[in-house]
């Protein structure tokens, strides 16, 4: 069910909700928002005192200057020493709440913030294979800042209940018949609010929803932005987001509209208000009831009364919008933290460096491999072998801990291990930065890896390891993002080195230059690698077979030649690939 299809919750239970938003999120920092209710509320006491200095103004200064045409200096200064100060008070009040407003609001969308991006990290790679990377984006940035969009207006509106009351308690005084035409204006209001509540609340969530799905469609459609133009799917990927960016302007337009249709309610019933008090109140001066003065102070009063409701009415505007974002961002913070699958890896025995016992992987609720059971020694080159789609990429998520296994276990050599992909990422950062990943790392040590992984273009570069790289290392071929990736993993010196496909890239001098540097080199000591050229797979120490139903089988690239039909007519297959793509 879409969120546009939910039944409309309770207006009892849109405003608990929007309580609970609040008060989680004011929790986070509520000293900065009780500072800025305070000087809220000094400025609300003032502004209604602001109506007696009004009044005196008027009364004592100005009336008389027209009845008795003249009016003491001592009278004048005491009239503007008192809205003088009066003023400045409210002045330091307003610098106050907007001050610790601010700090409040975007303070508390740090700590968000930092919170949703701790859970990221929290979770293990098979969470985040299920998710989305634009999503997560969207609802660490967009909907986090969303969220705590209403805090902005809320000190002020959480001390508008005071100056309500300080006004609504002047104007009876003053005048209760004015009082009375005045207090009747906040049904009108509070009415207009619950039912803008109503009709706004499905269109912010419809929009803040396909906000998300538009994030994460553009980061899709970039990260594929080589897929999408070699099919020639430009029109159809432009359409797609079309659609989604349709979508969201209609949600954004519905809102929009209701948000018109309260504001005009709010700025048109004070207005009539205002005409209806100015005709009383002009009726009671006429007959001596008040003063010009107590009028005056009276209509002061009166807008200071609308005033507050209609801040009261940006709070509930801004409501159903942060708590569509506070629902995304609590959808993270809420999911508990899977199991991470590495914690399910053993030591592998001495002279050992990987060992399968009994394994089955599952991917999308199909076996991918079945009871795998074999053996890799210490600092032996083994190169897994196999068609497109029996398991290889899996195999070695595995192995490096980042896909569950569904039975069996898989024992390791201690001294970590390290997987690179066959598209690495590389962050639009220093070539330093993405050896190193920030970490203090000696210059002997990044020698050794960049020698190690025939990567020493890298220090050729305009500014050496400190060359500022493009996002995504665009700047870098995929032959140098792939030896940039193995770089980087050579540094941690893991003690099992697993590669996916890591030198498809390469051309294949390069390629057996770079394992000859890894054989050599001490920075891993076992490497397993996916490997599809015959010339990789025979200068292997030996190979691990996956075929087609899904057995593996291992030994030396001679001996399965011999004894492996189906290996030997795959490589022949991988031989004649190779031979059509240099003739063609």
């Amino acid at each position: 069910m879409s969120v546009a299809e939910l039944p409309a919750a309770p207006v009892g239970g849109r405003y608990a909700a929007g309580y609970r938003l609040v008060r989680d999120l004011v929790s986070r920092h509520p000293w900065y928002f009780a500072t800025a209710v305070s000087g809220a509320a000094v400025f609300a006491i003032f502004t209604a005192g602001s109506s007696l200095g009004i009044r005196w103004l008027i009364d004592r200064v100005i009336v008389p200057r027209f009845d008795e045409g003249g009016v003491g200096w001592g009278t004048v200064l005491a009239g503007c020493g008192l809205i003088v100060a009066i003023s400045l008070v409210r002045a330091a009040g307003v610098v106050v709440r907007r001050t610790y407003a601010g700090r409040t609001q975007w303070g508390i969308a740090e700590d968000l913030g930092v919170e949703v991006v701790s859970r990221y990290a929290s979770q293990p790679a098979p969470w985040h294979r299920r998710h989305s990377t634009g999503d997560l984006i969207s609802r660490a940035g967009v909907d986090v800042e969303t969220s705590t969009a209403v805090l902005a207006p809320l000190p002020y509106g959480s001390s508008v209940v005071l100056l309500l009351l300080v006004s609504a308690v002047g104007l009876w005084i003053t005048d209760p018949m004015l009082g009375i035409v005045a207090v009747l204006v906040i049904p009108l209001l509070v009415l207009s609010n619950v039912v803008y509540q109503r009709r706004v609340d499905s269109h912010f969530h419809d929009a803040q929803s396909e906000l998300g799905a538009l994030s994460e469609a553009v980061h899709e459609s970039f990260e594929a932005v080589a897929v999408v133009k070699a099919f020639g799917a430009e029109e159809r990927e432009t359409e797609r987001l079309s659609a989604i960016t349709a979508r969201l302007r209609d949600a954004r337009v519905r809102a929009v509209r209701a948000r018109a249709g309260f504001e005009m309610a709010l700025d048109l019933v004070p207005s009539l208000a205002n005409l209806l008090l100015l005709w009383v109140g002009a009726l009671r001066v006429r007959s001596g009831d008040i003063t010009v003065g107590e009028l005056a102070s009276s209509m002061y009063l009166f807008t200071l009364l609308v005033v507050p409701l209609r801040l009261i009415g940006y709070v509930f505007s801004e409501l159903p919008h942060s708590q569509a974002g506070w629902a995304r961002v609590r959808g993270i913070l809420d999911e508990p933290v899977d199991a991470d699958p590495r914690d399910a890896l053993l030591e592998a025995p001495v002279g050992v460096a990987v060992q399968l016992t009994g394994v089955t992987l599952v991917h999308d609720g199909s076996v991918v491999l079945a009871d795998v059971t074999f053996s890799i020694g210490t600092g032996v080159h083994t190169a897994l072998v196999g068609a497109t789609g029996v398991g290889k990429t899996s195999l070695l998520r595995a192995i490096a801990g980042t896909m569950p296994v569904e039975a069996g276990t898989i024992r390791v050599a201690l001294g970590g291990i390290g997987l690179v992909h066959q598209e690495p990422f590389v962050f639009a950062e220093s070539v330093r930065f993405n050896l190193t990943l920030g970490e203090e790392v000696d210059d002997a040590v990044l020698d050794s890896a960049i020698r190690a992984a025939d990567a020493d273009f890298l220090q050729t570069l305009e500014s050496g390891l400190d060359t500022a790289l493009g996002e995504r290392g665009a700047s870098l071929s995929g032959g140098q993002r792939q030896r940039l990736a193995l770089a980087r993993e050579l540094v941690a010196r893991p003690a099992v080195l697993l590669l996916d496909d890591t030198t498809s890239a390469l051309d294949p001098e390069t390629e057996l230059r770079v394992l000859a540097n890894l054989r050599a080199s001490t920075a891993a000591g076992t490497i397993l690698m996916v490997a599809s050229r015959p010339s990789t797979i025979a200068a292997a120490s030996e190979v691990l077979y996956v075929a087609d139903d899904g057995s593996v089988h291992q030994g030396t690239h001679e001996r399965l030649m011999e004894s492996l039909p189906g290996y030997r007519g795959l490589l022949e297959a991988f031989d004649d690939d190779r031979r059509g793509k240099r003739v063609g």
